[in-house]
């Protein structure tokens, strides 16, 4: 099935049509699960991400309006909440820390270097949002969602200048960040 036949289910959906939901939905699982696996490198994880993301777009898809791709909205629902999941899982790891000791500590020699730069990346995005709110969307849909200027800026509803202008100021900002413990 091709992006337009995702798009016209996209649009069947949003009108009512539970059938189209439910084919978008399945359609859609693989490349949610693939893009939150982005976001959070424990299968886990993004598991619950993705089924987050799934029960999001079957509620919310009434909200569609069709103006930009189903995709660029789509992948806005896939980094907020993958974000949401991150904190939620940080939140409950800290309550579990001070619950009782932990069992289980990672060991940093057995752990993927691309896991923990993950969740470096993660835990500056959420640093960032503190400070600057306004520069980590475009970040994300730019360097992890990959969508392009023009589609931020449309989603946005910003110039496509002032896209490029947040993407450069937040990755100093990360890069900063990211640089600070080393």
């Amino acid at each position: 099935m091709h992006d337009d036949d995702q798009e016209e289910l996209a649009r069947r959906a949003a009108t009512g049509d539970r059938a189209a939901l439910e084919r978008l939905l399945a359609l859609i699982r693989p490349g949610v699960l693939r893009r939150c696996s982005r976001f959070l490198p424990c299968y886990q994880d993004a598991e619950e991400a993705c089924q987050d993301v799934l029960l999001q777009v079957a509620r919310n898809i009434g909200t569609f309006q069709g103006r930009a791709r189903f995709t660029t909205w789509l992948h806005v629902v896939i980094a907020n909440s993958s974000r949401q999941t991150y904190r939620s899982l940080k939140r409950r790891a800290a309550e579990q820390a001070h619950a009782a000791p932990p069992i289980d500590v990672p060991d940093a020699r057995t752990t993927s270097v691309i896991a923990g730069s993950r969740l470096d990346l993660l835990d500056a995005l959420e640093r960032l949002e503190t400070r600057r709110a306004d520069l980590v969307p475009p970040l994300v849909l730019r360097d992890i969602c990959q969508l392009d200027y023009r589609e931020i800026a449309h989603h946005l509803s910003i110039p496509e200048t002032t896209v490029r202008a947040r993407i450069h100021q937040a990755r100093t900002h990360i890069r900063t960040y990211l640089t600070a413990d080393l």
